[in-house]
């Protein structure tokens, strides 16, 4: 679990999400909007994603 907390890649993502949140509380709403959620949800994945990636990597490593 301290690999996803600690990881500077998720937690970018993660607050990049403020501006998205930001942007539904006062921004009109349109199909813009739908892609910055769909934006922000792909890049999140792929945060978590490169997260497991390393730790498998780091594991095979150690083996």
């Amino acid at each position: 679990m301290r690999k996803f907390i600690f990881n500077t890649t998720l937690l970018s993502a993660l607050f990049g999400g403020w501006g998205t949140v930001q942007a539904t509380r006062k921004g009109p709403r349109d199909w813009r909007l739908i892609l910055m959620w769909v934006s922000w949800g792909l890049t999140v994945a792929i945060a978590v994603g490169t997260v497991i990636k390393q730790a498998q990597d780091q594991n095979e490593l150690e083996d």
